[in-house]
């Protein structure tokens, strides 16, 4: 689907939608658990595929009224009838592959062909130190994965700087083994918040893990309860476009509701707009952001620890003055698509002036002059989102190609563009 935005002006308010990040957790959370509700879930297509594994494991998930009802498999996942098929979900592909190193028995995972060219050969090797079988059948380490379990628990050791959701995936299935797993990280955590994310959620469900002066523990034999219902909170990342939106176009004041405070690292959105200039504040007791257009300048931003904000900032600094230069960014190349090079050349398309490098993409905002062009969404819904947001600003119509992927974290995002005033045409 074809996208074409012009540009506008925004008022008015919009909420956000639920954290995906939390949503998958606390699915899976709920799967490992005997009986859950999660409440004001996010419902996308990565995050039913995290539902579709839970029940492939034995699981069962109702929707009822917008909140997931979870009758879990109570720390046994049992073998799958069929392929898991992850889509194009990486978080699904690697907290499900740790869960399949419980089951007795084969699983086998594949997705999309995007899903399938992302890394997951360090989550299969520390599956295999912990006594099951895990590969890949191409032996590229990429899906399709055939694992088999189950593991009992120990000591594993694991880069920290390609994925924070191998951490994640074995803290999550290390809880339910008999001996626990204990994580020895080889390299830096790179997006360590997802990390934190994950032990905020954990302990929602009375699962203990810790950090340790090596990495992170998690003592085995525990039970996930969540003593009945567990609350997803708003999402930063998705919010970080709105935040963006407001700030280049917004005449008068744009709200965004459904922003309290949590573990989540995308919340330096906040900061970094102000940082730039931007007319912003944030309500954190009442879990409301109000901004309106402002002279944005750029900065340097460091992403190591928020891999998802890159494409936002990379809007955002194509339309300041000044230069944007956006450091430790080499794993944002390993999402979806690689980002990096992905804003690079659309921005391009659009008249920004960008410079890449191997760790870093740096905008020339003072260089650039901004006119709507054809460009390409990637497949990538943080990608169409963010050039959403140049199409606000820039002088003619832009067109984003791909644009029905925003379902994957941001169902409705245009529909939202649009009641804020955007000139938008689906």
């Amino acid at each position: 689907m074809d996208v074409s935005i012009s540009r506008s002006r925004l008022r008015g308010s919009a909420q956000a939608p639920p954290s995906k990040s939390y949503t998958h957790r606390a699915v899976l959370a709920a799967g490992y658990a005997d009986d859950a509700v999660v409440t004001d879930p996010l419902l996308s297509a990565d995050t039913k595929a995290t539902i579709r594994a839970v029940e492939a494991f034995g699981g069962s998930v109702t929707v009822d009224d917008g909140d997931l009802r979870v009758a879990g498999f109570d720390g046994t996942p049992a073998v799958p009838d069929d392929v898991i098929d992850c889509e194009n979900s990486g978080t699904t592909m690697r907290l499900v592959t740790a869960a399949s190193g419980l089951v007795d028995g084969i699983t086998v995972l594949t997705g999309d062909g995007s899903l399938r060219s992302r890394p997951q050969g360090p989550l299969l090797d520390a599956l295999e130190q912990l006594g099951g079988r895990a590969e890949s059948t191409r032996g590229n380490g990429q899906a399709p994965l055939v694992v088999s379990g189950p593991i009992d628990g120990d000591r594993v050791s694991i880069p920290g700087d390609v994925s924070s959701q191998y951490i994640t995936a074995l803290l999550m299935a290390g809880a339910v083994t008999k001996d626990g797993v204990d994580v020895d990280l080889e390299t830096e955590l790179k997006s360590a918040p997802y990390v934190d994310i994950t032990l905020d959620v954990l302990d929602s469900f009375g699962v203990t893990a810790t950090k340790t002066d090596d990495g992170f523990s998690v003592p085995g034999g525990q039970q996930y309860d969540p003593d009945g219902e567990y609350a997803v909170p708003g999402d930063f990342s998705s919010i970080s476009y709105l935040l963006g939106a407001g700030a280049v176009a917004a005449e008068e004041e744009l709200t965004i509701h459904g922003a309290q405070p949590s573990s989540q690292g995308d919340t330096a959105i906040v900061e970094i707009v102000d940082r730039m200039g931007a007319t912003v504040e944030w309500d954190e007791d009442d879990g409301t952001i109000t901004v309106a257009r402002s002279d944005l300048t750029g900065i340097t931003v460091d992403v190591g620890d928020t891999p998802d904000l890159l494409p936002t900032i990379a809007a955002l600094g194509a339309i300041a003055d000044g230069e944007t230069r956006i450091v430790n960014a080499e794993h944002v190349r390993y999402k979806e698509t690689d980002r990096v090079a992905a804003m690079a050349e659309e921005l391009t398309k659009l008249g920004a002036s960008v410079t890449e490098r191997e760790d870093e993409l740096v905008v020339h905002g003072d260089e650039s002059d901004l006119v709507g062009a054809d460009v390409d969404g990637r497949g990538d819904h943080r990608i169409v989102m963010a050039l959403s947001l140049v199409g606000l600003v820039a002088d003619g119509e832009t067109t984003i190609d791909g644009a029905e992927h925003v379902d994957v974290s941001f169902p409705g995002f245009f529909d939202v563009l649009y009641d804020l005033g955007a000139d938008v045409r689906q």
